[in-house]
């Protein structure tokens, strides 16, 4: 014979009381009433306040939305549960919080950036056109950024990737600790530290010339700490069990590693190489120091100067003209549709090589 098990309320049944079978539930759309109230009554407060900034309003909704969700929550459903929202509500708050300026950001960049965006602004170079007029484009910056980032990653990710596999399958001892400690230090040293670095070396003492293949050699340094770290961590992550399989059968540790450990984690790898280029496709303190910028189309990245698109938006920017400052804002959108590519390439990659699971 089945009982029926009660639960208790927040302060327990009264004396001489029957058990409630089920305890106060609030509906399913009370946090989003609680939120729109929070909102009116933000505004009404920011308001009567004579608040003038839209962020005092939103963080006083913020607020209110936190002591009004917590406070019915535990006349209703009891303190224990009303912790539990109260966790639940500081972290949409948080979420809420941290997505305005990206939202913000985003809507400006797309709205001064149409403004000039259009085919012709991606099909021309600044050629002769000065700063003050209008017209002319950013294909020569797109040229030089595709030149660019592409072969610092043909540098960076190789040495990387090795790094990494020694650091994994085969560091021990002082050696891999000493690596591992550079490989911690480069991950935060500033893009300009690299770029005075190829500066003092590349073009001060071996007399080369400032090019696109300077600011790569930079840009370089910048992934190859951010590919080591990924790979790294995905290396770790394949079971111990396929490489021991592997080695049981009689195959050399170097065959295991590269028929075995890097094919099963290479979403991951493949993840982790896009981020780095994503990172380091909107550096420009190195591409400043190095590249110098130029306005017409160099398809070679070997000679001469280079433009770039965060060199371009810089150089816009600082010439404070309207028609600059359009070409600016343009170049940056374009910029951000780039790094938006690579990053949604990176999870498709990932989610079409990652382990197919079932039973």
């Amino acid at each position: 014979m089945s009982h029926a098990t009660t639960t208790p309320t927040a302060g327990g049944p009264a004396p001489g009381a029957t058990p409630r079978l089920s305890s106060a539930r609030l509906p399913r759309w009370t946090p989003w009433v609680v939120a729109l109230g929070s909102v009116a009554a933000g505004c009404a407060a920011g308001l009567a306040a004579g608040l003038s900034s839209e962020v005092q309003w939103g963080l006083i909704a913020g607020l209110l939305f936190v002591v009004a969700n917590f406070a019915l929550t535990a006349r209703v459903e009891g303190r224990r549960q009303a912790r539990d929202r109260l966790a639940t509500s500081l972290v949409w708050a948080s979420f809420v919080l941290a997505l305005i300026p990206l939202l913000s950001l985003l809507w400006v960049t797309v709205e001064r950036g149409l403004k000039v965006l259009d085919g012709y602004f991606l099909s021309h170079s600044m050629g002769v056109i000065a700063d003050a007029e209008t017209g002319g484009g950013i294909y020569h910056a797109i040229v030089g950024t595709l030149e660019q980032v592409g072969l610092a990653t043909l540098m960076a990710v190789p040495i990387g990737l090795l790094t990494a596999v020694y650091l994994v399958e085969y560091g021990t001892g002082k050696l891999a600790k000493a690596v591992t400690f550079f490989v911690d230090v480069m991950t935060g040293i500033p893009s300009i530290v690299a770029g005075l670095f190829i500066f003092s070396f590349w073009i001060m003492i071996l007399g080369f010339q400032p090019s696109g293949f300077a600011g790569a050699l930079a840009l370089a340094i910048l992934m190859m700490p951010v590919v080591v770290r990924s790979t790294e961590e995905m290396l770790k992550l394949v079971p111990n069990e396929l490489r021991e399989a592997s080695l049981a059968l009689g195959v050399p540790k170097w065959r295991t590693i590269l028929k075995v450990v890097l094919p099963t984690s290479v979403g991951g790898i493949t993840t982790g190489v896009m981020l780095a280029v994503a990172r380091v496709a909107g550096e420009t303190a190195p591409v400043l120091l190095l590249v110098w910028g130029n306005p017409l189309i160099n398809m070679n990245p070997f000679e001469q100067g280079q433009s770039s698109l965060p060199l371009y938006v810089y150089q816009q920017y600082a010439a404070g003209q309207s028609a600059s400052i359009d070409r600016a804002w343009a170049a940056a959108l374009v910029l951000i549709a780039f790094v938006m590519v690579l990053n949604l390439a990176a999870r498709g990659v990932a989610r079409w090589k990652a382990p197919k699971t079932g039973r």
